[in-house]
């Protein structure tokens, strides 16, 4: 492992996702929806060179990714099973790199770190609960639409 990761997830008080990757939630907010659910959730999340966030949903919330330091990242976002697109998250706005994304709830979504490591922050609402993750099965691609031929 990479001595500034470790550092970094010893720092931060990282463990291991089930996705993939280290992670620590950082904040719940207090206040609560009509359901009892927190209004809001926020993570800590790194992926170093080799990980992989495995194609996953959250069902029913919309989750931002936030850049904080390291590499760019690569995040693919399916809304359907079918079709996807790639975007990319970092510091360089000038090579069309984003310090953020916004997955819209029920999208499938997998991320890849393009270099060494790369931190994150993503903030989910309505609060984040494993109830409304949805891990793909394994070795799952969004799969393309056959063409009409029209």
């Amino acid at each position: 492992m990479n001595p500034e990761v470790r550092q970094i997830i010893d720092t931060l008080g990282l463990d291991r996702h089930p996705e993939g990757g280290w992670f620590r939630e950082t904040f719940r907010d207090t206040e609560v929806d009509g359901t009892g659910r927190a209004r809001s959730t926020a993570i800590c999340y790194l992926l170093e060179a080799g990980e992989t966030s495995e194609w996953h949903r959250v069902t029913d919330a919309a989750e931002a990714w936030h850049y904080y330091r390291g590499a760019p990242l690569v995040i693919t976002v399916s809304p359907d099973g079918h079709d996807a697109s790639a975007h990319h998250l970092g510091p360089d706005l000038l090579r069309n790199q984003r310090p953020q994304f916004v997955v819209p709830a029920n999208w499938w979504q997998t991320a890849t770190s393009l270099g060494a490591y790369t931190l994150v922050g993503c903030t989910v609402a309505p609060g984040f609960t494993f109830d409304s993750f949805e891990m793909a099965p394994d070795n799952w691609r969004p799969t393309p639409r056959k063409s009409s031929g029209r």
